[in-house]
């Protein structure tokens, strides 16, 4: 869809359009402090475009169209060769009609298209003498930038030294990674600094800072290569024939960080339709990316193309970006509300002037925890950025600092539990109220009877409602030592439904281990998680007797989570009591627990080498060492010859056929079953996605890796015999 452009009615407003646009850029370009984010900057800018061409006598010399970086900025450092911007495009009808004029500039149709993502960061030169790194030079007005070269060794993917000592100039994006972006806002806050409002500004910033008491990484990806005026001659030409591919392989040949070792690697098209694929795949993994982009960058991909297009004052003829839906908006931050979770967690979540983002209208995003709000500095008032991709939920990136009147408020932390007024355990980051799940005991227990937990049937949120309020239930046992007399007793509880819901409870009873303790909601553990650790240990008690270090031998258990879940099942002590008590399941149908250590290490040191090689083999009757898997584990799951032994599998999309009916969790539990092991995530790592109806970025994502897909009728044949 084309991004909606304003109407600019007289000579007055247009005035004033070209003086915000150019404000505006200046302050993006420079600082990265604009007081618009990119959206409203593009329809600003359109909407002058629009009426300068209905108006053409009308034109101000300061209008930031047809000018590189909007005319706002000028640099002291000539480019040999001018360093332009792109026009952008919006739709798949504007990219064909760009297609459609390219062809008629260069007599033909272009025979071949780069494709690569637009990064979101700020374009440099990089000239190397030699082969070391010699200068770095912003892109200014386009005719000339400004020296940047301080910067020299704090951006990864810029060598400093190429792998060849040749003589030639890199042209990229220096930008912040997700993770640069967080680590920079946390050194830039212990200086006392304001935070970064984006990643984009973070870098602009960063990158022309000179005589700061930090530094802080940034990363450089290439997208062209060019020779100087004294490269030798015979490069210098090589270079000039070569296409823009061939550049980048070149480039990356030379050390230079390109996007060939990402998930969007540059790649090319032999038609607009290949493309606009092209656009889509990129466009569906731009969510999972470690880096900001706002489109893809189409360029005709042969020098002789390229030639025969030329360039404009602003922008080549042959390249053009298609922009995607921005993801960043600015608003306002105007309250914090505090909710207390299933297990007494107290999450701020911020209240926003209502904003539209990527289809969306966002009026909520997650504030994380109060020390986060702090680290922040927000302000009730505060203009923020909001960043959402896709179904990824809406955060604050920071303030907008620079936009501050002077008339924002602090944020006020409670003082005692929202939800029941108890006091607040303020001793991690997350604060909890201090009676833990019984402070929200219905949300507690409804997710305890949820599908993909013990899956009690009749007992959905009503339901638990009311046994709460009559006070026949105070915790999750005592679920299941209700009687039918007191279910009889309950208002709208006939006998029928009575003992429905107390055969309901008798299955449940019978759960695998790894619902049960997913049923507790273990701080730090998930579905996933939970039947990792149902199947490592194999029984609750051997659950309970674990430490932390036995507890990290369980796939996915840090360091740090280890202590956490330990000290959490510690506290659950009474309830799992109460839950044998009544009789609830407390094994792991199929797997085997850990093998004990020997209780004489001297004895084992002592055997001879052939006797402890074959201990570490495995073989029948030999003792593992401590806390180690056994073979069904270290295969992912409880059956090491299933079909999907060793293998990642990653489901995705609506399941049909003989998986319709189960739900994601089912379908894990299902995989696990089956020999491999379930991800919510497609890596270099993943063996096969099972990619159903209306698979998105996942499925490109696969296609990209070249990782292997199934229909959901494929993947149901290869495990037919786990299907239950």
């Amino acid at each position: 869809m084309t991004t909606p452009v304003a109407v600019i009615v007289d000579a007055a407003a247009y005035a004033q359009a070209v003086e915000d646009a150019v404000k505006a850029s200046a302050a993006y370009y420079t600082g990265g402090t604009s007081p618009m984010d990119d959206d409203t900057y593009d329809r600003l800018v359109r909407a002058v475009a629009a009426y300068e061409a209905d108006h053409p006598d009308q034109v101000l010399p300061d209008s930031p169209t047809g000018k590189v970086a909007g005319g706002a900025v000028e640099g002291d450092v000539p480019h040999t060769v001018a360093m332009l911007s792109l026009d952008n495009v919006f739709s798949p009808e504007e990219f064909t009609a760009w297609t459609a004029s390219l062809a008629r500039r260069v007599g033909h149709d272009v025979e071949r298209f780069g494709v690569e993502p637009k990064l979101d960061g700020l374009a440099v030169a990089a000239r190397y003498r030699d082969g070391r790194l010699d200068r770095l030079i912003t892109r200014g007005d386009g005719t000339a930038g400004e020296d940047v070269s301080h910067a020299i060794g704090t951006v990864e993917g810029l060598p400093e030294v190429l792998a060849e000592p040749v003589t030639v100039e890199v042209r990229g994006e220096v930008l912040m990674t997700t993770a640069q972006f967080e680590h920079a806002n946390e050194v830039r806050t212990a200086h006392g600094g304001q935070p970064f409002a984006n990643p984009r500004g973070a870098s602009a910033g960063t990158l022309r800072a000179r005589d700061r008491a930090y530094t802080v990484p940034m990363t450089f990806f290439g997208y062209g290569l060019l020779p100087l005026p004294d490269t030798e001659a015979g490069l210098a030409g090589r270079l000039r024939d070569l296409s823009h591919s061939e550049l980048m392989d070149h480039a990356a040949a030379l050390g230079v960080n390109t996007t060939a070792g990402t998930a969007v690697p540059g790649t090319t098209a032999g038609s607009a339709e290949e493309v606009l694929a092209r656009v889509q795949e990129i466009a569906g993994l731009r969510a999972t990316l470690p880096f900001g982009i706002d489109g893809i960058v189409v360029k005709a991909d042969l020098a002789a193309d390229q030639q025969a297009a030329g360039s404009g004052s602003r922008a080549p003829r042959w390249a053009i970006a298609y922009k995607l839906p921005a993801v960043e908006k600015i608003t306002r931050l105007v309250g914090v509300e505090w909710n207390v979770g299933r297990t007494g967690i107290i999450a701020p979540r911020a209240v926003l002037e209502p904003v539209v983002i990527d289809g969306a209208t966002i009026t909520y995003a997650t504030l994380h925890n109060p020390a986060d709000i702090t680290r922040r500095d927000l302000r009730l008032g505060d203009h923020v950025m909001v960043h959402r991709a896709g179904d990824v939920i809406p955060r604050i990136e920071a303030p907008v600092a620079h936009l501050r009147t002077g008339a924002e408020q602090p944020i006020v932390f409670p003082e005692v539990c929202p939800r029941c007024g108890s006091d607040i355990d303020t001793g991690e980051q997350r604060w909890r109220c201090a009676n833990g799940r019984n402070c929200h005991l219905v949300a507690s227990l409804s997710y305890a009877a949820g599908r993909d937990q013990l899956d009690i049937e009749g007992l959905g949120h009503t339901r638990v409602v009311q046994l709460v309020e009559a006070g026949l239930v105070t915790d999750l046992a005592e679920l299941f030592t209700l009687t039918r007399e007191q279910l009889l007793g309950l208002e709208r509880m006939g006998a029928t439904s009575t003992d429905n819901l107390l055969a309901a409870l008798d299955t449940a009873r019978g759960r695998p281990l790894s619902r049960v303790l997913c049923a507790l909601g273990v701080r730090g553990t998930g579905r996933s998680m939970s039947r990792r650790i149902a199947r490592h240990f194999a029984t609750m008690d051997h659950v309970r007797a674990a430490d932390a270090a036995a507890m990290q031998q369980v796939d996915g258990i840090g360091t740090e989570k280890a202590p956490s879940i330990v000290a959490e099942l510690a506290e659950l002590a009474p309830l799992i009591d109460k839950l044998v008590a009544a009789g609830v399941n407390m094994t792991e149908p199929g797997a085997t627990p850990p093998r004990a250590e020997p209780e004489d290490d001297a004895e084992g040191a002592a055997q001879g080498p052939q006797q402890g090689q074959e201990s570490a083999a495995g073989p029948a009757g030999s003792t593992a060492p401590a806390g180690a898997p056994d073979a069904a584990e270290a295969a992912g799951s409880g059956s090491a010859g299933g079909p999907l032994a060793g293998m990642t599998v990653v489901v995705t999309g609506a399941m049909t056929g003989a998986l319709e009916k189960l739900s994601r969790n089912e379908m894990n539990e299902l995989i696990e079953r089956a020999g491999g092991r379930s991800s919510s995530s497609v890596s270099k790592r993943t063996a096969l996605v099972v990619a159903g109806e209306g698979a998105g970025s996942k499925r490109a994502k696969a296609e990209t890796l070249g990782v292997r897909l199934a229909t959901p009728d494929e993947f149901a044949a290869l495990v037919a015999g786990h299907l239950a």
